[in-house]
């Protein structure tokens, strides 16, 4: 259980940190965007609420003196599986357009010839297949943290339950 708990740690902090970035980004640009872009800015704040009550699970099942409070694990559970949506969501699309990026391309080729400055000669396939597979590691990242966020869940009851008894 040590190294899921490391391994998760390690996750946790990374789509803190990461998505903590992203989703201020989004929540910037949304005020210049409008309401539908609010509305997928404050989902968007599902992963990094996640890491956060991760946190506190990992802090409470390294120090079992410190009790985890009642309203943590419900925000592991309903924000993780937002989370997880989110996550697999970014793994499908990516996995998409790691299988046909020449569809993908074209898309975004039409989508931004009409932008002032843009050079259309930077969009090519082998770029679609990096960016591709950075956001397939990225989601992955937010899924696996999720999955084993909620097995160590699942074990800090057990032990704090047999702990009753």
């Amino acid at each position: 259980m040590k190294t899921i708990l490391r391994i998760a740690s390690v996750l946790t902090w990374f789509n803190l940190i990461l998505w903590g970035f992203v989703t201020v980004m989004v929540l910037l640009a949304a005020t210049a965007l409008g309401l539908v872009a609010l509305i997928g800015a404050v989902l968007l704040c599902a992963i990094p609420l996640n890491c956060y009550a991760a946190l506190q699970l990992h802090k409470s099942i390294r120090k079992p003196a410190i009790r985890l409070s009642h309203q943590t694990p419900v925000g592991i559970r309903f924000i993780g599986f937002v989370a997880l949506f989110f996550g697999l969501s970014t793994v499908m699309g990516e996995l998409g357009n790691l299988r046909n990026p020449g569809t993908w391309l074209e898309a975004m080729k039409q989508t931004f010839s009409g932008m002032k400055g843009f050079d259309a000669s930077l969009l090519t396939v082998s770029t679609v297949r990096l960016t591709s597979a950075i956001g397939l590691v990225l989601g992955l990242a937010v899924v696996v943290n999720v999955i084993l966020n909620f097995r160590l869940l699942r074990w800090y009851y057990l032990v704090h339950q047999s702990d009753a008894s």
